[in-house]
C-alpha cells in the first residue's frame, strides 16, 4: 500500500493523445500548424529585432509590443513543438514535471498577454487624451514599473496552479485527451477532490482577464470621447489610426478566448474534438497574426520592415 500511495503522488509520465477522433489525420493536420508556427516565430523575431535596433521605435508603445511578441513566442513554443512531435513522431509521453512546466507557461502567457494589452490601452489613452504630458507620464522608469508589475501579477496568479496540481494523487488513468497539458485537464485525472482546482482555475484567472477587459473598455471609451471632441475630421482619423492595430489584436485575443470559455460552459453538445482543435489554433494563430497586423497597420514598423527587406535584397 505504501508503494501505491507514493507512486500515485509521483505519476512519472502522462500520455498525450493528440486530437481524439482525428488520429488518422495527425500527419496532415501538423503541416498547417508547422507553417503557422514558423510564421509566428519569424514574425515576432523580426518585430523584436526592429524594436531593438531602431531608435525611432524606442517608445512606450513599442516596448509593450516587444513584451507582447516575447509572450506570444513563449505561448506558441511551449505548445506547438510538442503537438508536432505527437502528430508526426507519435511521441506522446510527457513527464509530470514537463507537464507542470507546460501548464504554468501556457497559463502564465495567456494572463500576461491580457495584462500587456491592458497596458497598451493605457498607453493609447495617455497618447490621445494627454498628448502634451505623454513623455512625463510614461517615463522609462514608469514603463519598467508597469512591465514588472504586470509580469509579477501574472506570475503570482498562475504559480498556485502548479502547487494545486502537485498536491493531487494520480492513481487512475494517465492518458490526457489533448495535445498539451492544461490545468483542469490534468486535475481531472486525479483520484481526489478537485473542487479547489476548478474554483481557482476558473474564477481567479478569468476574473483577472475580465478586469483587464473592463479597464481596456474604459480606456477606449475615454479615447473615443476625446477623439470626437477634436475639431477636424483628419485629426480624428489620425488619432483613431494609432489605435487600429491595437484594437485588431484585442479582438483576435479576447474573442476566441471568451468563445472557448462559453463553449466549455454552455456548449454541452460541442464535441471534444472541436474544443481541442480550437485550443490548438488559439496558441498559434494570434501569435502569428499579431506581428502581421502591426506590420501592416503601423506605419513606423511597416516602413522599417520594407527598408530591412530592401536592404537584404540589394546585398
Amino acid at each position: 500500500m505504501v508503494i501505491i500511495n507514493q507512486s500515485s503522488y509521483n505519476p512519472g509520465t502522462f500520455i498525450l493523445v493528440g486530437i481524439p477522433g482525428l488520429e488518422q489525420f495527425h500527419v496532415w493536420i501538423g503541416i498547417p500548424f508547422f507553417i503557422i508556427y514558423i510564421v509566428a516565430v519569424v514574425g515576432n523575431c523580426i518585430l523584436l529585432y526592429l524594436i531593438a535596433v531602431e531608435r525611432s521605435l524606442h517608445q512606450p508603445m513599442f516596448f509593450f509590443l516587444s513584451m507582447l511578441a516575447m509572450t506570444d513566442l513563449n505561448l506558441s513554443t511551449v505548445g506547438v513543438p510538442k503537438t508536432l512531435s505527437i502528430f508526426w513522431f507519435e511521441d506522446r509521453k510527457i513527464t509530470f514535471e514537463g507537464c507542470l512546466t507546460q501548464v504554468f507557461c501556457l497559463h502564465f502567457s495567456f494572463v500576461l498577454d491580457s495584462a500587456i494589452l491592458m497596458a497598451m490601452a493605457f498607453d493609447r489613452y495617455v497618447a490621445i487624451c494627454s498628448p502634451l504630458r505623454y513623455t512625463t507620464i510614461l517615463t522609462p522608469k514608469t514603463i519598467i514599473k508597469i512591465a514588472v508589475g504586470i509580469s509579477f501579477r501574472s506570475f503570482c496568479i498562475i504559480l498556485p496552479v502548479v502547487f494545486l496540481l502537485k498536491r493531487l494523487p494520480f492513481c487512475r488513468t494517465r492518458i490526457i485527451p489533448h495535445t498539451y497539458c492544461e490545468h483542469i485537464g490534468v486535475a481531472r485525472l486525479a483520484c481526489a477532490d478537485i473542487s479547489i482546482n476548478i474554483w481557482y482555475g476558473f474564477c481567479v484567472p478569468i476574473m483577472t482577464v475580465i478586469s483587464d477587459v473592463v479597464l481596456i473598455a474604459v480606456s477606449y471609451t475615454l479615447i473615443l470621447c476625446a477623439v470626437f471632441r477634436l475639431p477636424s475630421r483628419d485629426a480624428r482619423q489620425k488619432a483613431l489610426g494609432t489605435c487600429g492595430s491595437h484594437v485588431c489584436v484585442i479582438l483576435m485575443f479576447y474573442t476566441p478566448a471568451f468563445f472557448s470559455i462559453l463553449a466549455h460552459r454552455f456548449g454541452h453538445n460541442v464535441s471534444r474534438t472541436f474544443h481541442i482543435m480550437f485550443a490548438n489554433l488559439y496558441v498559434v494563430i494570434p501569435p502569428a497574426l499579431n506581428p502581421i497586423v502591426y506590420g501592416v497597420k503601423t506605419k513606423q514598423i511597416r516602413d522599417k520592415v520594407l527598408l530591412l527587406f530592401s536592404m537584404k535584397g540589394t546585398e
